[in-house]
């Protein structure tokens, strides 16, 4: 599913191969491949990257959400409970929303590795912002 196809063509997604597979206003889906490009020094899946796949989940349905000609979602702050260890394989993210306000969205992200085992639990706080000024930095 492409969803982000025309900003994706090198972003952190592509990087870390995060493809996005199901997006609603009640629920997102994305898949990332566990391999040496996402794993820490001791060859497991990397904290951060976890945090990443969380993070892209959240917003995109926060975005889902909104007015996408006026407004954009960014991110104000996300907390991580990594609780299994994963050396290789895929896990898959699932973000469903705690709240959708007018100004705030607050999402929960549940990663799961093949057999649905926990991998890493999150929560991510996002803004709604005008989309004026788009680009600027």
């Amino acid at each position: 599913m492409a969803v982000f196809a025309d900003r994706q063509e090198v972003t952190l997604l592509s990087t870390l191969g995060i493809e996005i597979v199901e997006t609603g206003r009640e629920r997102v889906v994305a898949r990332m491949p566990v391999a040496p490009r996402v794993h820490q020094p001791f060859g497991i899946l990397h904290g951060g990257a976890s945090v990443a796949l969380a993070e892209t989940v959240a917003s995109t349905g926060a975005w889902m959400n909104v007015d996408q000609a006026s407004e954009r979602v960014v991110g104000v702050e996300i907390n991580a409970n990594h609780l299994r260890a994963k050396r290789d394989g895929i896990v898959t993210a699932v973000a469903t929303p705690v709240h959708v306000g007018r100004r705030t969205q607050v999402w929960e992200v549940r990663i799961t590795d093949e057999r649905g085992k926990a991998v890493c639990i999150s929560r991510c706080t996002l803004a709604v912002v005008p989309a004026a000024g788009e680009g600027a930095a």
